[in-house]
């Protein structure tokens, strides 16, 4: 990259001007979903409607899949839920409890469906059937039976690790203590827990004639009631539950499809939602779909949309997970609303990496039942290109695109002749030039405009730290934003290293943490215990912690695979400086990665000042092996690669396959290959396998090795 001091003067083409957009616009919305999965996860204080985070949630989903280098890129936005609270005590799910991707329309129910049938190679004329059931607005909760008694109950929390809520779920009488009939041995039962429409109104009744607290709507009065730390305020309440999923099951399926397992359920004795059905294809999910949302009003309960699954398991299983969600599964939201309000200002915030992203502040306006007061603006080419000037009149979208969002200015009703914006060229945090890179490849400006303070821009050094303790990197309990900001400023934590000595200095001061407003000696004492539980990392996160460009939660477990140990990836990567080494040749080569990420990673580790902060951050914290990685299978730990037409599978298929054994797919053949399957059709790659004297086998014999593992 080249720096231009002048921000790019010639307008961009269309297309190549939303490549661009893009980028900035994935950055900002990483950030906003990331805000809102606390407040309504870990708060039980959503500062969006439901509809609204979906649709926020969709535009990011949007944009990885119609630029797919963008999923490459770190995002906080990839985790499920938040990091649990506190106040409970915390259990991990055997099986992850994963959200959903969703769909907004016809077309891309279609899609959703045609794309599982590419998946899994199947012809048109084969059938592929759907489950359809009303999507509840409640609480998620896993609970576990363990040979047909009630053991535990936990809520999603951060979808690995979740709270202990088993006290309160005994309250809900829907729930049984002991299962009906021949249960497996283990079972994970996952639904909503919820409250209806005529509970939630007399609830609220009786809260405001005691003085407590009147709660906005029925998904936050069943969140609050099943989080609280007296079991016997939740037996109070009037909550209910839907079972229709699970986690981990022993002692075998009660069933082989989606339908049957939750017929199945209902016999063991768990409330079931009877308006689950099974469609034979898009049409009849749509039909569902629009039926339901004609009834939506005479439920009685708040749904937010229609949940599809492939309803054959064995379908399931072969499709997989992909990221945060299953490719078997997803979610058909309702459609929110706009609404028009004025522009009072406009506010640079500064991100991690220098990228300066511009806020709208808005007049108040209620959007969809929630009071909205600040926009992005993505970037200063979209501000240009909508013409947006303080003062404007505009039109605030909360659906179907990025939430919120200032959609366009109502020109008709603008006040004389308004400045147009002037984006600063310095930061407003720290006065240092803020730039546009200049792409030598293409000779085109960078759509973000980034601060070079670097090293001096306390905005960057405090977005680091706050990325570096974020629930998917670190997940340091007590390290929000607030007490990171605050710790900064006191000079007691600058750079990672300093938040594992930060115990040890304390008790050398004379004026202690726990003496500092805000603080306390339980609070200090329990912040210094999560730092402690934090010394030993799984691998992935720790190289997500980094927050190395363009090494996002993804790309961070395929080098995590990949490497196994942080010292393999560290030496690898200080190799790949030279763009023409084996070490860059091998990074390129892993599936997934890419030209543009081994560069960025070989820049990070070629960098002195992160060498020296390694050494001092190793010291402290020790990189673990990622705990999903199978080690008992017989290619765990190999270097595979897929060529020729695969005929028993898609490519796709089989490389998902490969990484859930432990298997290390790449995309080309190298002196680090062990295994070659090659289908009809193979070419070079083959070849050049037989000469390095590489393992090769066809598509049978893969699949007889990898055979009951």
């Amino acid at each position: 990259m080249s720096l231009d001091m002048s921000a790019a003067k010639t307008p961009a083409s269309p297309e190549k001007a939303s490549l661009k957009d893009a980028r900035a616009e994935h950055a900002r919305l990483g950030a906003e979903i990331a805000k809102h999965d606390i407040a309504y996860h870990q708060n039980d204080a959503p500062t969006v409607s439901d509809a609204d985070y979906d649709a926020l949630r969709r535009r990011f989903d949007a944009l990885e899949k119609e630029f797919p280098a963008l999923a490459d890129l770190p995002s906080p936005a990839r985790g499920v839920g938040s990091a649990p609270a506190q106040k409970f005590a915390k259990i991990r799910h055997v099986v992850p409890m994963l959200s959903l991707g969703n769909v907004f329309d016809a077309d891309e129910v279609q899609e959703f469906v045609e794309r599982v049938r590419r998946f899994l190679g199947l012809g048109a004329e084969a059938s592929v059937d759907i489950t359809a059931e009303p999507k509840i607005d409640g609480l998620s909760c896993s609970i576990r039976y363990e040979k047909g008694e009630l053991v535990h109950a936990v809520t999603r929390g951060d979808g690995f690790e979740g709270e202990d809520v088993t006290a309160n779920v005994k309250t809900i009488s829907e729930i049984p203590r002991k299962l009906h009939g021949d249960a497996p041995a283990v079972l994970e039962v996952r639904g909503e827990v919820y409250m209806t429409h005529a509970d939630f109104t007399a609830l609220n009744k009786r809260q405001e004639a005691e003085g407590g607290k009147v709660f906005a709507n029925p998904r936050n009065a069943a969140a609050g009631s099943l989080r609280q730390l007296d079991s016997s305020i939740t037996a109070k309440r009037p909550l209910h539950f839907f079972a229709y999923a699970w986690g981990e099951i022993t002692g075998g399926m009660p069933a082989s499809t989606q339908r049957g397992m939750v017929e199945a359920f209902a016999k063991f004795g768990l409330p079931t939602n009877p308006r689950m059905t099974l469609c034979r294809g898009a049409g009849d999910m749509i039909a569902f779909f629009d039926k339901l949302g004609e009834d939506r009003a005479r439920l009685g309960y708040d749904i937010d949309g229609v949940v599809y699954k492939v309803n054959d398991l064995a379908y399931q299983d072969r499709l997989g997970f992909v990221s945060r969600a299953p490719r078997w599964a997803v979610a058909h939201k309702f459609p929110a609303e706009q609404a028009t309000t004025l522009l009072l200002g406009i506010e640079i915030q500064v991100g991690r990496t220098g990228a300066l992203t511009p806020v709208a502040k808005l007049e108040p306006v209620t959007v969809g039942g929630v009071v909205v007061s600040n926009a992005t603006l993505h970037n200063e080419d979209e501000i240009a290109r909508k013409d947006i000037r303080v003062g404007d009149a505009v039109v605030v979208q909360r659906a179907g695109d990025v939430i919120p969002q200032i959609v366009r200015v109502i020109v008709e009703k603008r006040e004389g002749d308004p400045p147009k914006y002037a984006f600063p060229d310095v930061c407003p945090k720290c006065g240092s030039a803020a730039i546009r890179e200049i792409d030598e490849k293409t000779g085109e400006a960078d759509v973000v405009r980034r601060c070079t303070g670097g090293l001096i821009c306390p905005a960057q050094a405090v977005e680091r730290l706050r990325h570096f303790c974020s629930r998917n990197a670190l997940d340091i309990e007590g390290l929000g934003d607030k007490q990171i900001e605050f710790f900064h400023e006191k000079g007691l934590i600058k750079t990672p290293a300093d938040i594992f000595t930060l115990e040890a200095r304390d008790k050398e001061r004379v004026a202690k943490i726990e003496n500092f407003e805000g603080f306390g000696k339980v609070s200090t004492r329990n912040l210094f215990a999560a730092i402690e539980a934090r010394r030993e990392v799984e691998l992935n996160r720790f190289i997500f912690a980094l927050g190395i460009r363009r090494i996002g939660e993804t790309n961070a477990r395929r080098l995590a695979r990949h490497f196994g140990e942080f010292a393999a990836l560290r030496a690898c990567a200080r190799a790949a400086g030279d763009p023409a080494s084996e070490a860059r040749a091998e990074i390129n080569n892993i599936s997934g990665v890419g030209d543009v990420v081994a560069e960025a990673v070989a820049d990070f580790f070629v960098e002195d000042h992160n060498e020296r902060e390694l050494d001092r951050l190793l010291e402290q914290v020790t990189p673990t092996p990622m705990e999903s990685v199978a080690t008992d299978s017989p290619v765990a730990g190999k270097t595979v690669v897929f060529t020729g037409a695969l005929e028993r599978m898609t490519r796709e298929e089989a490389k998902a396959q490969a990484e859930r054994l432990g298997a290390k797919v790449a995309g080309s053949v190298s002196k680090k290959t062990d295994i070659l399957v090659a289908g009809p059709g193979a070419g070079s790659k083959l070849t050049k396998a037989q000469d390095a004297g590489v393992r090769v086998m066809s598509e049978d014999e893969w699949l007889a090795m990898i055979a009951g593992t």
